[in-house]
């Protein structure tokens, strides 16, 4: 069973679900079915839910797929406490009325380690 990686998904899904229900109730207020008819909460919205899904599926199969291959706990754990911390910091940085850019640039670092690692790992244990 793929526990570390369960450990991850879970709470990464459940954030899913919280930026999921912000695009939606962001719609609802500015009356937008569509787009984002430049609404900029909306537009916000939006692009931190959009970005968590474009990183973070990936992520989550290359950790599964490593943890499969025997990948050691710590690797998987240091990958998924940097993707979760990571995502964190990203929502965070662009989620609310002021852009804070260190914030975004902290949680896009902490997404690409996540990502170059596993995926570094994982082209290691196929070869080997």
């Amino acid at each position: 069973m793929a526990r570390v990686t369960l450990l991850y998904a879970g709470p990464l899904g459940l954030a899913f679900f919280w930026l999921s229900w912000r695009v939606i109730r962001a719609r609802a207020r500015a009356q937008v079915s569509l787009g984002t008819g430049d609404d900029a909460a909306l537009q916000r919205a939006m692009r931190v839910h959009g970005n968590f899904a474009e990183y973070v599926p990936l992520v989550l199969v290359l950790m599964l797929a490593n943890e499969l291959a025997g990948a050691p706990a710590p690797l998987l754990h240091g990958a998924g406490t940097a993707l979760l911390l990571g995502r964190l910091c990203h929502a965070l940085s662009i989620g609310g009325r002021i852009h804070r850019m260190r914030l975004r640039v902290a949680g896009m670092a902490l997404t690409f380690l996540a990502l170059a690692v596993l995926a570094i790992a994982g082209i290691i244990a196929a070869v080997s």
